[in-house]
């Protein structure tokens, strides 16, 4: 793949430019006024290298990837992440402490920009209202991540200094969402992004990306019927389609197709990640220390359209993995499936290294996963693979969503959003393809489809949070692949871990105890925290 895209910016930043990089929390000082001076108003490269660093700090790799350790979908083994999967956290986490950290450096680089971008000489004015834009819907983009973990948190505009700091206090949820939404029609109404970038401004944040954030803020607050015609406006007028393959979305080859609306842009060599080697079997160099569970299996559908545990879906618990959604394949790493290699396939050895409970490094669950896989990985799973974060098949799904929830789903939209998404996805039979029989419920059936097409994409904690569903799907024993045995089993199912999800806090992160001592806790501490 040349490298002529987006993704190059990342790679390239001046000196000057990494300045606004390093992870700053709120009660970073300003920078040296006179140094600060001399790189906006000496450098007319100055606007362009600083809203590239902004770019960086949108979700990575490991925060998007590892989400789903904190759900049903998935177990991590250890790690911070694994607290959080089973409910014993607390207000000194790391992992929380590094959510909060990095999403307000992304926002004090957007500021920082914002703020001097006046003093960039020779800047033409069509270049710095888009450079204004774009960086206006990456602030959105890290406060809505704040806003969703969180709730109300410290909604900062300008550069702040340490006294500043000191006495911030908390925004209400509704005024965070509502000043996300608010800062994106802005934008979109100042039509200063383009709808779609070409050679080396593929990557950009567009107009559709910022409907997008904004269609994901009102589905958090439940405002669905913003949602329905926000994502209408996007299928109407956006021109995007989805890509021709599923599994080939995750490859380097189709990282600048048009249904990739917002991702986080890495390189050989230049950039890269080894999200990997978290993910694969030993036998190919990883430590499976995040592992798909027992009932994201189960919720893949059958080719047919029924549930494996519904009447007539023709499953067969000896042959677990016939006629089942194509999806699955692409997605978790099971006997009789494999990656794609540059040579041939590559199968784990399921019966001697790779197997259930052979070391430490193999999968805790008895499944590996398989999406996110790059066999143009370079030495020790280095890979320049893209972080995608929001694509168009969400934006079909959270239409069908919205409709479903007010009532409106019909065949039409059916047909213009989930059957788009299954025929996509390899479907075939009128059972799965055609508008489901009258008392089905739909709703349901959407938010299945939601966890089938974006597992492991960052989107199924925040689901399961909003639905108000977590405090069901993350009590009690998760488990992983049958072995039989009675000892350490349910029915035969390997248990993983007794997850505990108490409705009364875990809805909410806490605020990080060392924000809270800097501002000698004016900020106020989330309920039961």
């Amino acid at each position: 793949m040349e490298e002529t895209t987006m993704k190059k910016i990342f790679c390239a930043l001046t000196l000057s430019a990494m300045v606004f990089a390093a992870c700053v929390p709120l009660d970073t000082p300003p920078y040296d006024r006179e140094t600060d001076l001399t790189f906006w108003q000496d450098d007319p490269g100055a606007a362009y290298d600083a809203l590239n660093t902004c770019y960086t700090y949108l979700t990575d790799m490991y925060e998007l990837v590892y989400s789903d350790g904190m759900t049903d979908n998935a177990y991590v083994k250890g790690g911070q992440n694994q607290a959080i999967g089973n409910g014993k956290y607390g207000t000194s986490d790391g992992y929380v402490y590094d959510v909060w950290n990095r999403h307000y450096a992304g926002i004090r680089a957007c500021n920082e920009l914002l703020a001097h971008i006046d003093l960039v000489p020779d800047l033409a004015a069509d270049l710095k209202a888009r450079y204004i834009a774009e960086a206006r819907v990456l602030r959105a983009w890290n406060y809505y991540e704040l806003y969703v973990h969180f709730g109300g948190v410290p909604y900062v505009t300008t550069p702040i200094s340490i006294a500043e700091s000191r006495i911030l206090t908390r925004e209400s949820a509704e005024t965070v969402a509502s000043n996300i939404e608010n800062e994106l029609q802005e934008v979109i109404d100042g039509n200063a992004l383009p709808g779609s970038y070409s050679g080396t401004d593929q990557g950009r944040v567009t107009k559709w990306t910022a409907r997008a954030i904004q269609a994901r803020t009102y589905l958090f607050e439940g405002n669905y019927q913003k949602v329905r015609d926000i994502t209408q406006d996007i299928m109407d007028n956006s021109g995007i389609e989805l890509y021709p393959s599923y599994s080939g979305l995750f490859e380097v080859s189709a990282e600048q197709c048009p249904e990739i609306m917002l991702a986080n842009q890495y390189i050989p060599i230049s950039r890269e990640h080894n999200i990997m080697y978290n993910t694969i079997p030993p036998s190919m160099g990883g430590y499976s220390n995040l592992a798909p569970l027992k009932s994201l299996v189960d919720s893949y559908i059958m080719l047919n359209g029924k549930a494996i545990d519904e009447a007539g879906s023709g499953y067969d618990a000896s042959n677990p993995w016939a006629g089942r959604d194509p999806r699955l394949a692409a997605t978790v790493m099971y006997p009789g499936n494999s990656y794609p290699g540059t040579a041939g396939a590559i199968e784990p050895d399921w019966t001697g290294r790779d197997a259930f409970g052979s070391t430490s490094d193999v999968t805790p669950t008895g499944y590996y996963i398989r999406k996110w896989w790059d066999n143009t990985y370079r030495q020790t799973l280095q890979s320049g693979l893209n972080a995608i974060i929001i694509r168009y098949a969400d934006v079909l799904l959270m239409n069908a969503e919205a409709h479903a929830e007010l009532g409106t789903l019909n065949e039409t939209v059916w047909n213009a959003t989930v059957r788009k998404i299954r025929e996509r996805a390899g479907f075939t039979e009128a059972g799965a393809l055609d508008f489901p029989a009258t008392g089905s419920d739909l709703k349901a059936i959407v938010r299945n489809e939601r966890r089938s097409e974006l597992a492991f994409e960052g989107t199924r904690r925040n689901d399961i949070i909003r639905w108000k569903t977590a405090e069901t799907v993350l009590n009690g024993w998760c488990h992983g692949l049958y072995t039989g045995e009675t000892v350490g089993t349910d029915d035969g199912f390997v248990r993983v871990e007794e997850r505990q999800f108490d409705p009364a806090k875990h809805y909410l992160w806490p605020i990080p105890q060392k924000e809270r001592d800097l501002t000698n806790n004016i900020l106020e501490q989330n309920p039961n925290w």
